[in-house]
This record gives structure tokens, C-alpha cells and sequence, in this order.
């Protein structure tokens, strides 16, 4: 089946406020390859707009109503977009539609075989695991990814073929627009605590998230983790829905017999359906081995051979931010991780630490939201005891406002207190010369966060170069 070339309806001429968010420019991306005069603003310029320049695409710098074209077909906003942009007032004079990007990336999606990737922790990766992976086998499907593959506005691809892997976020139930013939479940936290208020919230939002897969089709799911083992036990029994597990346990569906660590790589053995298959994971970590299974299981619920698709999963090399290796000077190496959600923070440090054998973990970490802080803060110092050393940088605020009484402080004062040797450091231009000034042949030094500390992995590698 071949997807459609035409455009959903008013997505002609959308103009995108935000246009260069992970999200938001994945979707301009495919709309500019499907033939759309995309527009869009963005706080500063970056790669991706660059990258979206590329594809035809017209990205201003700054929001103002002015950015806005008369001729406008829609207006696509995240929920991050605040009320008084001044470009979002500007449609609202010109009768503009507003469509969220949800609504978009639904859009996108009709009349494909969707695969839609949720959960906490490891979206990125294995939607990318799946992007990679159908691409090697010359599906081409369509994909949008919340972080780059191998270059700048590689988040996103319009393919000639009938599948299109999405990930699908959960943080603002946004995900309740779509419609997967296989949807993953990774785990289920209490996290994004702006939008929920407690763990029976998120079950129901995982909950109508499920019964939005087609009749017929699949979910698959973590069995070892209790909140997706939750989600799986309120719907099983659904009538049309296929449900798979993967884990590690004995009555998983798809079993994880061994993950084998070798260096930053690791191999995996998997039965299912009567096999034993060994493949091997280009990044390190237990967390990243069940991200690939998790791909495996999905793939083969669309029909895939599963020995084709686990080596295929052998292509991926990882994505920007995913333990990404920024490079290595005088023996020192830098490794970038958006890990900011205590359990990512541990999966991350536990996977370089298995790698890394005797040497040293330096962290410098960024705190990202202040509400995240507030409800999460202990448990990321406690985390981060885990490294050898932690520089602790300023909250990153992103969308909100502060929280009085809410700093990074409350990071600190945990990590201490679980016997990590931290430091506090309010100057991020200052971050690269403390560094330099610990770091020591042998050493890994890890970025960490989901804000702009990623900026400072190669002032770092400059200042160790002297």
C-alpha cells in the first residue's frame, strides 16, 4: 500500500509556532516532503531550522504577529505555546484554525499502519530503533522521533512505504489522538506533574490510549515493570486486541534470556514463538536492550520476520542525546544523556558505569522543571551518587514559571545525604573550566538533562584540548 501524496485538509500552508521543537519540526518536516509551503517561528535559530530552510520551509527567528502569513491554512501549536503569543493572537484576529500538533501528527497518519511508541523512559529510542531498522530493510516507512538520528532534521521521514512509527506522547494526553495498529508501552511513572496528579490519572490515560489501537491489533508491553504491568492487567481480555509482553521473566511472551555486555555495545538473546534469537544492541545499558525488544515485538506484530528485523535492530548506532558520544580529548571522554527523570538518570549511569569499568564518572547535571524538582528532586540526588563525581547545574525552566522555595539546592542536599560528592554550580559558562580542572586521563564525563547542558559537551572537549 502506498501512502497518500495528497495533504490532510488545511494543511496546505500551515505556519508552526515553535517550529524548531523536536516535535514540531518533525511534523514540518514531513508536511515540507509531502509537498506543504510550511512557515513557522522559533525562539532562536538552530540546525533544525537550518535543516528545515533546507526542505523549502520559511523559519523567522523571534515570534511576532507580523511571522504570521495572511494566507495561513492552519496555525500548529504545542502545548508548551503560552496563550499570549503574539502569532497566536494574530490567527485568532484572521480566523486561522489552531491545530495542535497531536492533531497534526494524527493527521499524518491516516490510511498507514501506525506504530505508536509510549511510556516513560525510552521513547526516542526505540522509535528510533524501529525508524532504523524498517529503513535497513527497505520499508521505508514514515517516522517522527522526539530527538535526531544521525544529523540535524533527521527526526522525521515521509516514506514511499505503508508504515509510520510515531512516538507518541504521553505528558499532555496528547496521545489520545491516535490510532496504532501496534502501540508500545514501556512503563507507566507518576511524572509530568502539571498534567497528572496521581498514578490512578495516568492509568486511565494509558487506558484510553489503549482503546484507541484498531480492532485487531496489537499492544505490546514491558512485563517486568509494574506500571505498564498495571495498565496491561485493566486491559486484557479487551475484545480485538492482541496483547504482548516482553521482559526478562519466564512467562513473558517474548523473553529476554541474556544481555550480554560488551563495552559501549550489547548482545541479546531473545525467545519468541519458539525461537531463540541473538542480536546485537549498539548501546550500552539493560534499559537499552528492552527498548530493542520492545522494537522486535512490535515489528513482528505487523508481520515482520522477526530474524530480519533483530538484525536489522543491529544497524542502529543511537540518537543525539541518547548516550551520544561527543568525542575525546587527552583521554577524557564526553558523553551526552537526556536522562532527567530520576529512573533514566540511574538506567544511564548504570549502563556507563558497566561500561566503564575502573574509571571515573564525572556527571554535570541540569535539573529540567521546577514542578519535576519539587516532586522528583530527592530521588535524582539519590541517583546521582551513582557517578564518582556531579556538578549540579540551575533548574532549566523550559515552559514554567518558578516554584518558590523550589531550587536545585533540593538535588544537592539529597545527593550529599546518599554520599555523592556533588557540587553546586550557578555559572554554566563556568561548567568547562571546573571540569577541566577534575578530569583526569581515563575519565568519562557525562552531560546530563533534558535542557541546554547538551551545549556544554564540546566547550568541555575545547577546554580539555587547551
Amino acid at each position: 500500500m502506498t501512502p497518500p501524496s495528497g495533504l490532510p485538509n488545511a494543511m496546505e500552508r500551515p505556519h508552526f509556532i515553535g517550529i524548531g521543537g523536536a516535535g514540531m519540526s518533525g511534523i514540518a518536516k514531513i508536511l515540507a516532503q509531502r509537498g506543504a509551503a510550511v512557515a513557522g517561528s522559533d525562539a532562536r535559530d538552530s540546525e533544525t531550522a537550518g535543516a528545515l530552510r533546507a526542505h523549502g520551509a520559511t523559519v523567522h527567528i523571534g515570534h511576532a504577529a507580523g511571522h504570521l502569513a495572511d494566507d495561513a491554512t492552519c496555525v500548529v501549536v504545542s502545548s508548551a505555546i503560552r496563550a499570549d503569543n503574539p502569532e497566536l493572537a494574530r490567527a485568532a484576529e484572521l480566523g486561522v484554525p489552531v491545530v495542535h500538533r497531536s492533531d497534526a501528527l494524527a493527521a499524518l497518519m491516516e490510511d498507514l499502519r501506525p506504530i505508536a511508541v509510549a511510556g516513560t523512559h525510552g521513547k526516542t529510542t526505540t522509535t528510533s530503533m524501529l525508524a532504523v531498522s524498517l529503513s535497513a530493510l527497505g520499508l521505508d516507512p514514515s517516522y517522527a522521533i522526539g530527538g535526531d538520528l544521525d544529523a540535524p532534521g533527521s527526526n522525521a521521514h515521509h516514506g514511499a512505504g505503508d508504515i509510520f512509527v510515531a512516538e507518541a506522547d504521553e505528558s499532555d494526553r496528547s496521545f489520545h489522538k491516535y490510532a496504532p495498529q501496534v502501540a508500545i508501552i514501556l512503563n507507566a511513572e507518576l511524572d509530568h506533574h502539571a498534567n497528572y496528579a496521581s498514578m490512578e490519572e495516568i492509568y486511565e490515560s494509558f487506558e484510553t490510549f489503549v482503546g484507541r489501537i484498531v480492532p485487531g491489533g496489537t499492544l505490546v508491553v514491558a512485563h517486568g515493570q509494574a506500571g505498564a504491568a498495571e495498565i496491561a492487567g485493566r486491559v486484557r481480555g479487551t475484545e480485538g486486541l492482541n496483547v504482548v509482553t516482553y521482559g526478562e521473566e519466564a512467562d513473558a511472551d517474548v523473553r529476554i534470556e541474556k544481555i550480554i555486555p560488551r563495552g559501549l555495545t550489547s548482545e541479546v538473546t531473545v525467545a519468541l514463538d519458539g525461537r531463540t534469537i541473538t542480536f546485537t544492541v549498539s548501546v550500552p545499558g539493560r534499559h537499552y536492550a528492552h527498548n530493542a525488544v520492545a522494537a522486535l515485538a512490535a515489528g513482528v506484530a505487523l508481520g515482520i520476520p522477526a530474524e530480519d528485523l533483530a538484525a536489522a535492530i543491529g544497524k542502529y548506532t543511537g540518537v543525539k542525546r541518547r548516550l551520544q558520544l561527543k568525542g575525546e580529548v587527552a583521554g577524557v571522554q564526553v558523553i551526552d544523556s537526556y536522562a532527567h527523570h530520576p529512573t533514566e538518570m540511574t538506567a544511564d549511569l548504570e549502563a556507563i558505569r558497566g561500561a566503564a569499568g575502573d574509571s571515573r564518572i564525572l556527571v554535570v547535571f541540569q535539573p529540567h522543571l521546577f514542578s519535576r524538582t519539587q516532586e522528583l528532586g530527592k530521588e535524582m540526588g539519590q541517583a546521582l551518587a551513582l557517578a564518582d563525581s556531579a556538578v549540579v547545574l540551575d533548574i532549566y525552566p523550559a515552559r514554567e514559571d518558578p516554584i518558590p522555595g523550589v531550587t536545585s539546592e533540593i538535588i544537592i542536599t539529597a545527593a550529599r545525604a546518599a554520599g555523592a560528592d556533588v557540587t553546586a554550580e550557578h555559572d554554566k559558562e563556568s561548567v568547562a573550566d571546573v571540569i577541566a580542572g577534575m578530569a583526569k586521563p581515563g575519565d568519562l564525563v557525562l552531560t546530563m538533562g533534558a535542557g541546554d547542558v547538551t551545549d556544554l559537551g564540546p566547550a568541555i572537549l575545547a577546554r580539555l584540548a587547551g
